[in-house]
């Protein structure tokens, strides 16, 4: 009972934390509405940051996936209409495929041989950049991110120290208790400005080097498809063998 009574008595004479982030948005219970705004702004940044990251990550697997398993099957088939067919609808390597086929189709609207094959480049190379475009989409965000939330942080911390100035005026004196709240602010506010903006180059850098390795495989790709079209099919890259299928496991024989 005695300990009980102590340990209530010392939990109410504990000094109560003035200095959150609570208490930093919202003093005395009402909105303290620079730090707020400035938090709110850093908080739908950092959601957009990572809310790219996973969505653009999940994108280019998908991507270098089905280069890894339709690819291989497409160029055993017997020509470009057929192989198509194998490559799964609405991706990156079936639309390079049916631009290109496209494109033969319309060079024979063409008198001139070394017009028809720049056609064919051209329309390749347009395939190329709308996937590349369409990959980079969101990474401008990131970028944005990464470069502008330590200044949105560092205006919070400005506002922050001069709020601490004032209070010093105010007073007439630098006491702890006029000066903690408004430099915990600033203090506050820088911090969440760099663990916005630390993880947004991160996610930037991270996914532009799959974007690199991606449009190594797609430049690839349109260069074999266009001379597998130049060459009316003899020209295909050489792929390695297919795994044979294991042999079936002998049947046990049957007991006596």
């Amino acid at each position: 009972m005695l300990i009980q009574t102590l340990a209530a008595a010392a939990a109410s004479a504990a000094p109560q934390n003035k200095f959150g982030l609570v208490e930093v948005l919202f003093p005395g219970g009402k909105p303290n509405m620079i730090p707020l705004t400035t938090f709110t702004i850093l908080a739908i940044m950092s959601f957009g940051s990572f809310f790219i990251l996973f969505t653009k990550y999940m994108e280019q697997s998908k991507v270098i996936g089905q280069f890894r398993s339709g690819v291989p099957t497409f160029w055993r088939a017997a020509s470009l209409k057929e192989g198509v067919g194998k490559l799964e609808k609405n991706s990156a390597w079936r639309q390079i495929v049916e631009d290109g086929i496209l494109a033969e189709d319309q060079t024979t609207k063409l008198v001139d041989q070394t017009e028809a094959h720049d056609w064919l480049h051209g329309s390749l190379a347009r395939s190329e950049n709308s996937i590349n475009a369409k990959l980079a989409g969101g990474l401008p965000f990131l970028a944005t991110v990464g470069a502008t939330s330590p200044f949105i942080g560092l205006f919070g911390t400005v506002v922050g120290i001069y709020g601490a100035l004032i209070n010093i005026g105010l007073a007439g004196s630098a006491s702890i208790d006029k000066v903690a709240g408004p430099v915990g602010e600033a203090l506050i506010m820088t911090a969440l400005g760099l663990l916005v903006a630390v993880p947004a180059v991160l996610a930037y850098n991270f996914l532009q080097a799959r974007n690199k390795r991606i449009a190594e495989m797609l430049t690839g790709f349109s260069t074999d498809v266009l001379a597998n079209i130049a060459s009316h099919g003899a020209v295909k890259p050489v792929l390695p063998a297919a795994a044979a299928p294991k042999p079936a496991a002998p049947a046990a024989a049957p007991k006596k």
